[in-house]
């Protein structure tokens, strides 16, 4: 077993005495799918100015931002899930886990099984219209970029297409915050994996579920901003702790 075998075994046994878990990932979870993070040592953030990545430097130099955004993201449709997607889709599965809340964007939960995904920061599907709000399948809308270039513009209205994924300066989507709230309401227990629980208002959800009564357990590579009021908190690579945990949690229920 990966980790701290008491770890392991502790974590597990609240999952299978659970009524209600829920999983709450961050960008430590799709590291190992080979997409780099955006705050650690080798992150995205050492290599980039943030800012660019802002909804008022998109405002004002749409065209470079696309470029950037295609430059950086266009490769993680094609990679694939990981072990701590698959874990935790089979945790889902075997009706453990009831809902992911996610902040990441690459639909790598999805693709692994996961059925009950809220998605806080937007995902790679779609372009939205910042003036009629439709939105355009991403796929097409890159098409047409690489054959004509220019400022991608909604079909629709005319106006300006955006990835549909949350930028520096923009509130998360109501629904889905809205819904990872509920659903870290009704939790007894939350996993918080793979986050560096600091980027708001995300990083709230976990503790929400905490002050609401739920067991806290960190799963991450480096100390969090909630260590400090965490049930159990494991040191190490999300798919080798989550995948001892699916190995324990089975055993379990026989």
């Amino acid at each position: 077993m990966a980790g701290d075998t008491s770890a392991i075994t502790d974590i597990a046994r609240l999952l299978v005495e659970s009524r209600y878990a829920v999983v709450f990932t961050g960008a430590g979870v799709s590291t190992e799918s080979g997409i780099p993070d955006f705050r650690g040592p080798q992150g995205l953030w050492k290599k980039i100015d943030p800012d660019v990545f802002s909804i008022g430097y998109f405002m004002s130099n749409p065209e470079e931002v696309w470029r950037l955004f295609i430059k950086l993201f266009l490769e993680i449709p094609r990679v694939e899930p990981n072990r701590a997607h698959r874990a935790i889709a089979r945790l889902e599965e075997i009706g453990v886990v009831k809902a992911v809340i996610t902040q990441n964007v690459d639909g790598l939960h999805q693709r692994a099984g996961s059925k009950n995904v809220i998605e806080l920061h937007g995902d790679l599907r779609y372009a939205v219209c910042l003036n009629c709000r439709g939105k355009i399948d991403l796929e097409k809308v890159l098409e047409e970029f690489k054959q004509k270039g220019g400022t991608p513009r909604c079909p629709q209205c005319g106006g300006l297409l955006k990835p549909n994924v949350v930028f520096f300066g923009e509130p998360l989507p109501f629904v889905a915050l809205e819904r990872a709230y509920e659903e870290a309401g009704r939790a007894d227990v939350i996993l918080a994996v793979g986050s560096s629980l600091t980027v708001m208002p995300a990083a709230n959800i976990p503790f929400y579920a905490k002050q609401n009564g739920a067991k806290l357990v960190i799963i991450n590579m480096e100390p969090t901003a909630l260590d400090y009021i965490a049930d159990i908190v494991a040191r190490g690579r999300a798919g080798d702790i989550l995948s001892s945990i699916l190995e324990e949690v089975e055993r379990m229920m026989g």
